[in-house]
């Protein structure tokens, strides 16, 4: 099987079935700095193992520095908890890894499972996934705008249909990752079909559009201020940059981004087809945030840096000071842009 396994080259989910047949105990798992995409995932897969009758706990490093995951984090184990489930000698423990591609981009956490047989279940592109075997199945839709519509599939695999909960979470996701359908082109007929789905189902467009857009707070909005106002154009205003320093990062912290607004506000300017924003989040490293329209893959750039993501998200974190990162991706982009 190849690495990276793909609804296109023909794998079904009947590998993940069988790996979740064949046990009764489970730990759901996602990345770290978790999205509403990854929550929803792990939160509606949760839900129809249980209905299932297995005995299923959901974990993640964090932090859930999201303003719309506030309600979420008492959902999830501690390190402890986990290492006591995996400790109790009932029956084996598996462990499903959800819009993730390897144990490292679990964070902390990893080191509690990391002898135990692990599937993983994504949809992002230009990352490495590990070898897929019959104990440890790995299973990729590149297609898929999110994880959720997946674990939808998956569900329904199971023999199940969704509920009134699991419909909204799936719903949450799904409105994640596409932007709340902006994302979405003529081609996306499938995935409005789906949505439709979830809101028969009982999910509410209204409710998940104010978890995701309301509560933000005073200083997000003065820090998304900071940062439109220091916009650079590259290669003739096709590429837009900016930062966030180290400073205001210690005063405003993770809770102040907006980075869904802010890059939507960017991109809306007449001509950018890249948006690019570096944060020094620490004096060694900076993270980057990359957003693209039209057929500019920037998962492939965050990929020459061992980041990844989507072909019109991504993100990486990089060595050194805004200036140094500024100048490495600038120049990533020449032949895009040549």
């Amino acid at each position: 099987m190849n690495a990276a396994q793909t609804v296109e080259n023909g794998v079904s989910l009947n590998e993940i079935v069988r790996y979740i047949n064949n046990c009764s105990r489970f730990i759901i798992a996602g990345h770290k700095e978790p999205d509403g995409d990854c929550v929803g995932s792990q939160l509606a897969l949760r839900s129809a193992l249980m209905r299932l009758g297995k005995e299923v706990i959901v974990c993640s490093a964090g932090p859930f520095k999201r303003t719309e995951l506030r309600d979420f984090p008492n959902q999830f184990v501690s390190p402890l908890e986990i290492r006591n489930f995996c400790a109790d000698d009932k029956s084996p423990c598996k462990v499903l890894i959800l819009d993730c591609a390897g144990l490292e981009r679990t964070g902390d956490i990893q080191e509690c499972f990391e002898k135990l047989p692990c599937a993983y279940i994504d949809h992002h592109t230009a990352v490495y996934h590990p070898p897929s075997t019959s104990d440890e199945p790995v299973y990729v839709d590149a297609n898929s705008p999110s994880c959720t519509l997946i674990i939808h599939k998956l569900i329904k695999a199971l023999g199940l249909e969704i509920n009134e909960e699991e419909a909204e979470l799936l719903l949450f996701g799904l409105c994640t990752d596409t932007g709340f359908f902006r994302h979405l082109t003529e081609k996306s007929a499938h995935i409005l079909e789906e949505a439709a789905e979830f809101v028969r189902c009982g999910a509410n467009p209204k409710k998940v559009f104010n978890i995701m857009n309301g509560g933000k707070s005073l200083c997000s909005r003065i820090m998304t201020g900071r940062i439109l106002s220091r916009i650079e154009t590259h290669y003739d205003g096709k590429l837009l940059l900016s930062h966030e320093t180290l400073e205001e990062f210690d005063e405003f912290g993770f809770e102040s981004r907006d980075s869904d607004v802010l890059n939507q506000l960017m991109l809306s300017i007449d001509g950018a087809k890249v948006t690019v924003i570096i944060r020094q989040e620490c004096a060694e490293h900076c993270t980057v945030s990359l957003r693209s329209i039209d057929e500019i893959n920037v998962a492939q750039i965050s990929s020459l840096f061992g980041g990844g993501g989507h072909k019109n998200a991504s993100g990486l974190t990089m060595k050194g000071d805004i200036a140094y990162v500024k100048e490495i991706i600038l120049n990533s982009f020449k032949n895009i842009f040549k």
